[in-house]
């Protein structure tokens, strides 16, 4: 034939069309093999089928006979016969893998997609929490308030307010007393833990409260435990900067504290690089930078006179006399402390780094850690132990942050250890500020709640359930607190 007779030919375009059906369920049959190769199913029956059937379809399309032009009607036709027959049992067998593949294929998209939202929900995680440390460490604008409105007081009335010139309250130094720690920046917290406690006290005149903020502070705290009578409560207000010892030379924090590369450490951390590492982000948090949070270990030193002491965080409520304390025998350990350890959880080893050979050498990663927030200190036993140097020891050789993370109750675990008295846990329950489930008959029997965690009973973030533990003894009826809408 010649060449103007090819391209007038009516059997070409059957000729495409028949071709194009045969590729395309050649395709099909390639589509279905890799299928099965992405299921993972190289040694299944149907991979061999589908390439198999592929197959064909290639060397029926590429045979001698059908690859030249067709000459006859009878050629074109014998050809669709076959490719016919292919394409039936193409689909037939298509028909019955379409069922396994279809579940298959929906069981890897599922995983497909719970990976996807796993991402998504780390992300969302890692999110929630770089925003819930804000919500927890920011200061909120009725606290604020407050702090403004009782500075404004001292300050238009400073001779009804100071201390200075008059005589120390020899109660101040009675060892016969039963005596207080706290150290805070906030107002209203150190008032509630004042207040929880006188309530709850049989005989409130014989106990005697050691409040040490800031110097920023000291106005606004000085008011505000001046404001109402504590049923005969003795209460001092100092600021730390009246301690002359502390200073840098004698204090490693202190020093540690000014340098640079620590002071980068907090406030050049970015929000993109601090929700990489989830884990450290809450010693990120710069209240590790002041000195208020490390008072506790110079008890001994900051009250002479005194032989025994209760240490109080700011975020506790006492809900019982707690004069049961003095009277426990303590076995001339240092510290009573409420232990924390169950199972394999909040041990030694979850707060120190035992890969070092010195933390290795000296303690046990399996020893039992123990809670800050309510601590009865024995300050003869301190001075006799010398913890005051064994801290300035360790924390020395962690200027670099290798032997624990920041924080104080490392390097109390390691300045009491083997000197801590294990007291009922009855006298201190933990966790409600982060922790739902606490059983309300626990919180009842309590001695002491301490809301330790972000969820602060005096932030909007507070869990509902535990709040008004901490509510009912903050003082609404004083003019300042009212002004400043607290707690609406």
């Amino acid at each position: 034939r010649s060449v103007l007779a090819l391209k007038t030919d009516p059997l070409k375009p059957r000729l495409d069309q028949i071709r194009k059906q045969a590729d395309d369920h050649r395709s099909l049959a390639l589509a279905y093999a890799s299928y099965a190769r992405k299921l993972k199913l190289e040694n299944s029956k149907l991979l061999r089928i589908f390439a198999d059937l592929s197959r064909n379809y290639t060397d029926l399309i590429n045979k001698p006979a059908y690859r030249a032009l067709f000459e006859s009607e009878s050629t074109l036709r014998q050809f669709e016969k076959e490719v016919k027959e292919r394409i039936k049992v193409t689909r037939q067998v298509i028909s019955e893998a379409k069922e396994s593949f279809d579940n298959q294929l929906k069981i890897q998209k599922l995983k497909d997609i719970i990976f996807s939202l796993n991402e998504l929900l780390t992300k969302a995680k890692k999110q929630g929490a770089f925003s819930s440390l804000i919500a927890a460490k920011s200061i909120p604008k009725s606290l604020h308030c407050l702090a403004m409105r009782l500075m404004e007081e001292r300050i238009a009335h400073p001779e009804k307010y100071s201390d200075q010139g008059k005589p120390q309250a020899p109660e101040l130094e009675d060892p016969t007393l039963y005596h207080y720690a706290i150290f805070s920046d906030n107002v209203i917290a150190a008032s509630v833990v004042v207040n929880s406690a006188v309530k709850n006290a049989k005989e409130p005149w014989k106990h005697v409260f050691h409040v040490v903020t800031d110097k920023m502070n000291l106005g606004a705290m000085q008011v505000m435990f001046k404001l109402k009578d504590y049923n005969g409560a003795h209460i001092e207000v100092k600021a730390v900067e009246d301690y002359k010892f502390l200073n840098s030379s004698y204090v490693p924090v202190l020093k540690q504290l000014e340098s640079a590369n620590l002071q980068k450490f907090y406030f050049e951390n970015k929000l993109e690089n601090a929700t990489k590492d989830t884990t450290n982000m809450k010693f990120r948090n710069p209240k590790y930078l002041s000195i208020l949070n490390h008072l506790r270990f110079y008890l001994p030193e900051m009250y002479p006179k005194l032989h025994r002491i209760l240490f109080l965080d700011d975020d506790i409520v006492v809900q019982k006399d707690l004069t049961g304390l003095w009277e426990i025998d303590m076995d001339g350990k240092v510290i009573g402390a409420v232990e924390t350890c169950f199972g394999s959880f909040h041990r030694y080893a979850q707060y120190m780094n035992f890969s070092h050979p010195l933390i290795k050498a000296k303690f046990n990663p399996k020893a039992c850690a123990w809670a800050y927030g309510m601590n009865f200190f024995d300050l003869d036993a301190w001075r006799r132990e010398k913890c005051t140097e064994e801290y300035h020891y360790w924390q020395t050789l962690n200027e670099n942050r290798t032997l624990w993370k920041l924080g104080t109750l490392p390097p109390g675990l390691i300045t009491y250890y083997s000197t801590t008295k294990p007291l009922d846990k009855s006298w201190h329950v933990l966790g409600l500020g982060y922790n739902p489930s606490i059983s309300m008959d626990e919180i009842r029997n309590a001695a002491v709640v301490h809301f330790n965690g972000n969820m602060k009973p005096w932030l909007d973030i507070a869990m509902t359930q535990f709040k008004p533990l901490w509510t009912k003894f903050v003082d609404y009826e004083l003019e300042f607190v009212q002004q400043c809408n607290f707690g609406v």
